[in-house]
Parts: C-alpha cells; structure tokens; sequence
C-alpha cells in the first residue's frame, strides 16, 4: 500500500489519467493560493464546462476558500479534460495566479493540443487593468503636441529620435543611446545600482516630453519591456495645482489621477505593491514644479495606505520609501540637480544632429519637390540650421514652411536672411492669426505682417496678460477664472496658443490651460511687457534681476537642489523654491530683447507708441550693459600660458543671445570691447549650435587676437559654420566632445587656413573619419604657428593616421599630438615613427589606444635612435609585446631625451618589464616608464 500510495504522487503530468488526481493530491496549496475565482468561473462558461447553475452554486459560497473547493469538486467531477482546462487557465492567466507559477513548472504541466485550442478569456482585475492602460496611454500618445486639433500629427509618422548621450556624475559622456527603449537598460551607464531613477534632462525645447511620449506609445503598442505592467505618467505642473491642505493616499494618486480599474481596485493596488517592479513611473518637468508653502513639519510618507500631500508622495516614490523597486524616468530643464543616490543613469538630450534634421524634414514633408526645397533653403541658411537643432524650433520652423507652401501657391520661402528666435515666434505668431481669416479658393490672404498684428492686438494682449502674471510666480497651468479674468475670449482661446489641461490637481473637473510650451510663454510675456503701454521700466526689468550673479553661482552648485520637502524632518531650514529653473525668465529677455530691437519698431509702432518703444528700449540697453560690465568684471581670471583666461558661465551665454537678437552692430561692438580677457572658457555651459550665432555676432567685433575653448558642449556642424566670422581673430579653437563631424572640420580648414594664425586645435571625442583626418592634416600644413592639436577618440584609421603623420613631418612648429582611442594600427604607427625620425620640435605624443601591434611598436621604438625632440610618449593600451618592450629598452639605451613612456594595458611581461628596468641602467634621462602595473 504504501508504495503504491507513493507511485501516485509521483504520476507525470503526461499521463492522461494525472489530471483530476493532480488536482486532489494539491488541493490545499490550491486553495490557499487560488484568490481570483470570477476568472476560473467565467472561463469555464465560455467552454461550456460549467452550466449557469454550476456557476450560481460556486457564487453562493460564502468565502472565497469554499468557492476554490466548490470549483475543485465541481471540475473533479466532470473529468480529466475539464481538470486539464482548469490547469490550463491558471497557466496561462499569469497575473491572475502568480503564486501558482512555480508549482506548474514543479508538476511540468503541458497542456494537450485539444486544451491548447480552447479560447482564454482574462477577466482578471490586474490584467484587465493593464489593458486599459494601455488603451488610455496609446489614445494619449498617438498624436504629438500641436497647437490645434487641426494639426494634429501621428506620432508614429513623425516622431524622430534626438542625440541621447549617458552621462557621469561629473557630466563626463558614458556613450550614447540607440532608442527611447534603451534608457530602461538595466545594464549601459548605470551610476549607482541601488538608485531606481534615470534622470533625463536637456534644454527647452529639446524633447523631453516628446521622449516620454514615445514610451508610452511604445508601451501601449507593446513593444517596451514585456516585464513592465503598470505605467504611470504624471505632469509635475500637476502637483502644483494641489492646495497646501489637500491629501491623498497613493491608491488615489495612482488611479484617480492616472487610470481608475474597471474592477477590484484594492486587488490591483495590491498586486502593485507586492510587485513594484513591474511598474515603471515617468514624472515630466520637474523644474516645473511650483511650491509656495512650507513642508518642513510634513513627515515623510512610507506607507502606501497613509494620507499625503501629493508632493510628499511624489518625494516618497522618487526616493523608493514607497513602491522601491519600481522604474521612474525624471525629466528636468538643463541645471537642475537631483541628489546623487537617487540617480541610476543620468542621461542628457542633446536635440537634432544634421542627420537627424534629415530624417526628420522626410517625416514631414513626405513629397520630394517640398523636402529638397525645405533643405536648399536650410543649407544656404546656417542660422536657421542653428536654431533647428532644437526640435521644438525646428518644429516650428517646419510648420511655418508648410504653411506657405500649402498657401502662396507652392512658392514656400522661409526667411533669407539672419533670424533670431524672436523672428521666428513672431513668424509662427503671424500664421496663426491668419488662419483665422476665411479661406478662399481663388483669393490669397494679402494682408501685411504690420495689418495682421494689428488686428490681432486685443487677443495677443489678452493671452501676454495672462502669460505674464503666471510668469512672475513661475507657474505654467491657469484656471478658467485666471484665464477670463485677463480678458480671454473663447475666439482667442481658438487661435490655439492656449489648450486645455484635463486634470488640475484635486479639482479634477475644473477646467484648465497651459500654453503650448514654456518658451511660447515667456513670448507671450515679452509682447505684454512691450505693447502694453502702463508697463513701467521696473516690471519690464523685473526678470533681468533673476541672472545669477557671479559670486553667487559657486554657492548655488554646491548646495543640494532638491524637493522643498527633500529635508523633511531635518535640523535647519528648507531653502524657498530650491528647484526654480530660471530658463522661462531668460528666454522672457531675450524675446524682450528682440521685440524692443529697432528692426521690429516697423511692426510694433503700430501697436504702441513709438514714444514708448523708444523709452523701453532706452531702458533696457542700459540694463543691459550695465549687468554684462558687472558679470564680466567679477568673474574669476587667472593667468596661464600667456593668457588672460576667464571661465564664462551660462548667464553669460544668455546674455550674449540676447544681445544677438538686438541684431545692432552697435550693440554688439559695445559688447565686444567690454570683454577684457584674451581666454574666454566657456566648458561645459550646454551651448548649442544657435548660442554660437550669438558668440559670433560679438567675437567678430573683437580687435584683439582671442582663445575660445567651447569643449564639452553640443555645438555640432551647425554651431562650427556660426562660428565662421570670428575665426579671423581666434588663436586657439578648443571644440572637443561636440558631435562635429568631417562636414564641420571642412568649414574649419576652409577658415583657419585663410588666416594662419592658429596655435591650438582641439577636437578630441567627436565623430571625425579619416576624411576629416585629412582636413586636419592640411590645417597643419598651412598653419605654421599650430603647435598643438587634439584627435583623441575620433574614428581616424591607418590612412587618416598615415596623412597627419606626412602633416607632422613636414611641420617645424608642432609640439603636441593627442591620437588616444582612434584606429591608426600598425600602418598609421609606420608612418608616426617616419615622422618622428629626425623631429626637431614635437614633445609629446599619443597614440594610446589604436590597435597597434609588436609591429608597429618596433617601428615606433627604431625611430626614437634618431629622435631629440620627445619628451612624452603614451602607448597605453594596444597590443605590444615583450618584443616590442625589449626594442623600447635598446632604444632607451641611445634616446637620452625621452622623459616619460607609457605602456601600461599592453601584452608586456615580467620579462619585458625586466629589460626595460635593463636599459635604466644606461640611460640618465628617463624620468618615468609605467609597464605592465608599476613604474620604473
């Protein structure tokens, strides 16, 4: 009895007789973990292997346990194909039966074709949940933002991905990313494994909201992680809205703010909490988030049923004390900080690069004829190339040319001529008051910018009103009683600048309006503050006093910018708005500073008097100068290599684009000659390729030879054809990690050469093949004052190598040649070792990292017999062997000029170090050789 008592607990799942006994011998574990009966019940009806009355009768049970065993004894009945089918269905309704996944691949059920063909129906509350989801975030997303529902455009048609770059705690580049679907790798530019965070963040414009759009249409789609089931979007404007008084438990942030479950809510939650990790939150604009009151007596909030404020909660989830473990994606403007362990990947946008710009025109203008003339126009135009490396402004810039094509007759033209970004928001501004016009057939819309404004006046001063008092408070979402009160009509809400928000904190069914995007409001502020005639100077400078002064931007950085609730029950008080982003009043001057501009006085003079354009101009250029004197002359400078070098910060990139979009050669003289320095630094400022439009129309002022280093920015190709007329003056050009590819070093060598007075030339880690290899090659042949260039971590190959290499022999001023990380192999090392025979003033070179082997290295090391000049030379990881290491030791033994060699990471031995260590003994000038892992 006993064995055959235990030949049944071992019986296969394969055996046709297994299936009702199965059920038996597990009944209990069945029981304990079977919770959701509705899923079983309804399947089984929809099979007919339950009758109405079967059905009624496990309904009747009054406990959940007693439903399972109702249903037990009903399937075991009914036979081995019904208990079949009821495994069946807990395997594959995974959400619904979850505990009950490691027991089937305990028992290796596996269902018969004839069960595999029953139909499946999940009623399960989680799942069910998750459709839905999906269903409301893919509605969400189909279409991007556009400035009516006239307009709008399927994302799938349009959307193009942007330059996305990982980055380290200190800003230093990881590589870049391939996807939107990649920022959820859990492996690539991961900072801190602990940290459940990936921190986005770019400039205005740039496409953070438009990123997270693509997410949760790829989610919706079902072509994101498979293992995500829940994803939550939420606006962080939103939380704004909340009164100080207001809370909520996370149930109801989740699901009245998001998506409310059709079924069993507290079921969902439940299995959210259990399952954190299959939920993934992205939190937009935190920069945005606006706070007037005080938290500091707010205790944190860990558990998930306790009632919050809502910016409690969102500081809970961001920093894992509620739901830890599931995946947040934070976007955030450029400079603001979030504390270092919540960050698990930090991840810069860097908007369009030229190829990008590319495929984004194909997307919009599908017919070749428009998309080829689009493109003449940008390529005959670098500024407005410039400003379209900023998707929204190359958005617009689009619209605006699809609007004339599709209305003058085919004959689209954007503008010819130097455009700031004022003339293009005041160009977009134009068409969309036009389109209020009736449309005819036969009949062109004739009226002039001038007339158009015009009559457009009451509505464009209604919505400034309105932007302007939000500006002052930095809010970005308005009440319907904010918006009538400035004097919005419905007519002017048509026009489309303004649209309607569906939530607005817990006043969900109240009705509220955003602007279409920040920088449209700080527009919208500028034309208030310069048409609106009772405006005095006071309120129109309001926002120039929002410039970080010098002395101040140390102390800022170094404080922890964060929540105002981040120090929740700490000693000390909770600094006042610690996350304020000051771009919105920034770009608020620089649209003040192109509508009061004398080129717009035509336009605006018959807006308000000219009496008072003069007066507000008046007013604001001697602000102006007044705040670039005092910034420039309390920067730290100091003094190196026979430069005057001051490090600028980006205040003063600001301040130059809004000199810039005065477009005044005056102005911009009087700017130029307040710039005493003669080494203007400007790293790691977040430039673009439209802030070097703005650096030129200054610099090409600039009577004195100069040194610019522009290093670790976003400047591109575009940003290096701005820089066109102040190449005439610049003696060091420092362009490394910028994306500049071989198009870009062209433009350099076609400039440089014209005037020869280049002494310094970095491009180190950007994009440059040998075809700009060979640009470089040329510079330095024509430059003959060039002393220094920097290649490092480009894409140059043995022939790019073997022509800078020709370049450097035939140069007599050369003294530094970086070459780390690219692929010149043993040929481009051939050639170097050419070069360096007989050398009479190159003192340091690199070739680190280039796939050079014992070949090359015996090249290298035979050339150095012949070689007085060098002094430091990295081999650092390549392949050399101690064949190699025994020629450097015979070398070392004649060359008495060479100070350091380094040739850690390479295939050299105790052996070879030993020979090295040898030929010490006969050379007295060497101060340092690193091999293998120690120095000699």
């Amino acid at each position: 009895m006993e064995k055959q008592g235990h030949s049944e607990m071992e019986i296969t799942p394969s055996d046709s007789r297994s299936h009702v006994k199965l059920l038996k011998i597990h009944r209990e574990l069945l029981v304990t973990h079977i919770h959701n009966t509705q899923c079983l019940v309804d399947n089984l009806l929809k099979n007919d292997y339950f009758s109405t009355e079967d059905a009624e009768i496990v309904c009747a049970c009054p406990t959940q346990p007693d439903k399972v065993r109702k249903i037990l004894d009903l399937v075991q009945s009914k036979g081995e194909e019904v208990s079949e089918f009821f495994l069946y269905i807990l395997q594959q309704l995974t959400d619904a039966y979850v505990d009950l996944r490691p027991w089937l691949s305990d028992v290796g059920f596996i269902p018969s074709p004839l069960i595999q063909s029953k139909a499946i129906v999940n009623t399960d509350p989680v799942s069910r949940y998750t459709q839905k989801l999906r269903h409301q975030l893919g509605c969400d997303s189909k279409f991007m933002l556009c400035y009516s529902k006239k307009e709008e455009m399927l994302l799938e048609e349009t959307y193009t991905d942007t330059i996305m770059e990982l980055i380290s705690f200190n800003n230093e580049s990881l590589g870049s990313l391939g996807s939107p679907a990649c920022l959820l790798d859990q492996s690539a530019g991961v900072l801190n494994e602990q940290a459940e965070t990936v921190f986005v963040f770019g400039d205005a414009g740039v496409g953070k909201s438009m990123l997270l759009q693509r997410l949760q249409s790829l989610w919706a789609s079902g072509r994101l992680d498979a293992g995500v089931k829940f994803f939550f979007h939420f606006r962080c404007r939103m939380f704004s809205c909340f009164k100080e008084s207001a809370t909520l438990c996370l149930q109801d942030l989740l699901f009245k703010h998001c998506c409310y479950p059709e079924q069993d809510p507290d079921e969902v939650f439940a299995f959210l909490l259990r399952f954190p990790h299959t939920a993934l939150f992205t939190f937009d604009g935190l920069d945005e988030l606006h706070s007037d009151f005080d938290l500091s007596r707010v205790p944190d909030s860990c558990c998930p049923w306790e009632p919050a404020h809502p910016l409690v909660l969102l500081a809970s989830l961001l920093s894992g004390k509620l739901l830890k473990g599931a995946s947040k994606l934070l976007t955030a403007r450029t400079g603001v900080e979030v504390p270092r362990q919540l960050l698990r990947k930090k991840v810069l946008l860097r908007g369009f690069s030229p190829s990008h710009l590319r495929t984004y025109a194909h997307r919009m203008f599908p017919e070749r004829a428009a998309r080829e003339r689009l493109l003449e126009q940008l390529e005959a135009n670098p500024n407005l190339c410039s400003l379209c490396a900023v998707p929204l402004f190359c958005w617009i810039i689009f619209r605006c040319f699809q609007h004339f094509h599709t209305t003058l007759d085919g004959s689209s033209q954007l503008p010819d001529c130097t455009v700031t970004l004022t003339d293009v928001f005041l160009l977009v501004t134009e068409v969309h008051l036009n389109r209020t016009q009736p449309s005819s057939l036969v009949q062109r819309n004739t009226r002039s910018p001038e007339e158009t404004f015009q009559a457009g006046r009451g509505s464009l001063l209604a919505l400034g009103r309105a932007a302007y008092g939000a500006m002052a408070k930095s809010l970005f979402v308005f009440s319907q009683e904010q918006v009538q009160a400035c004097g919005v009509q419905e007519e002017d809400l048509q026009l489309g600048f303004l649209r309607a928000v569906p939530e607005l904190g817990s006043e969900g069914g109240q009705q509220s309006y955003e602007f279409f995007h920040i920088t449209l409001q700080a527009f919208f502020t500028a034309f208030f503050l310069v048409v609106d005639d009772e405006v005095g100077t006071p309120e129109l400078l309001a926002f120039f006093h929002e410039w970080v002064p010098p002395g101040e931007v140390a102390a800022a950085s170094c404080y922890p910018r964060f929540l105002p609730f981040w120090r929740v029950g700490g000693s000390g008080p909770v600094r006042a708005d610690p996350f304020k982003k000051k771009d919105h009043f920034q770009f608020t001057n620089l649209f003040l500073c192109g509508l009061l501009s004398k080129a717009k006085q035509k336009l605006l003079q018959h807006l308000v008097p000219l009496a008072s354009l003069r007066r507000k101009r008046k007013a604001l250029w001697a602000h102006l100068f007044a705040s670039l004197r005092t910034y420039l002359k309390n920067l730290p400078r100091v003094q190196s290599g026979g430069f005057n070098q001051v490090q600028a910060m980006p205040t003063f990139l600001w301040m130059l684009r809004c000199i810039y979009e005065t477009q005044s050669r005056k102005v911009g003289q009087l700017a130029a000659g307040g710039i005493c320095a003669n080494y203007l630094k400007l790293t790691y400022c977040n430039a673009c390729s439209a802030d070097c439009s703005a650096l030129s129309f200054v610099l090409h002022h600039s009577r004195k030879r100069l040194a610019l280093d522009l290093d670790n920015n976003n400047l591109n190709d575009y940003g290096v054809r701005e820089l066109q007329p102040c190449f005439s003056c610049l003696t060091v050009v420092r362009l490394s990690v910028n994306q500049i590819t071989d198009s870009g070093v062209k433009v350099l060598c076609e400039e440089l050469t014209k005037y020869k007075i280049l002494t310094y030339l970095g491009l180190y880690n950007n994009q440059i093949t040998d075809v700009g290899a060979k640009y470089v090659a040329k510079i330095l042949d024509e430059c003959r004052s060039l002393t220094h260039i920097k290649l490092g971590k480009n894409k140059i190959t043995s022939e790019g190598g073997k022509c800078l290499a020709l370049a450097v022999k035939h140069s007599s001023s050369i003294v530094d040649i970086g070459m780390w990380g690219n692929q010149i192999g043993d040929e481009g090392a051939k050639a170097f070792a050419e070069a360096l025979r007989n050398h009479t003033s190159l003192r340091n070179l690199s070739l680190a990292f280039n796939g050079i082997t014992s070949e090359g290295g015996r090249s290298l090391a035979q050339a150095l017999h012949c070689n007085t000049s060098l002094q430091i030379f990295w081999l650092t990881k390549n392949e050399l062997n101690d064949d190699v290491a025994e020629s450097m030791a015979d070398m070392l033994k004649v060359n008495q000029t060479l100070k350091h060699l380094w040739l850690i990471q390479n295939q050299i031995t105790a052996r070879g170090t030993a020979q090295l260590a040898e030929a010490l003994r006969q050379n007295t000038g060497i101060l340092e050789i690193w091999s293998v892992s120690s120095s000699t």
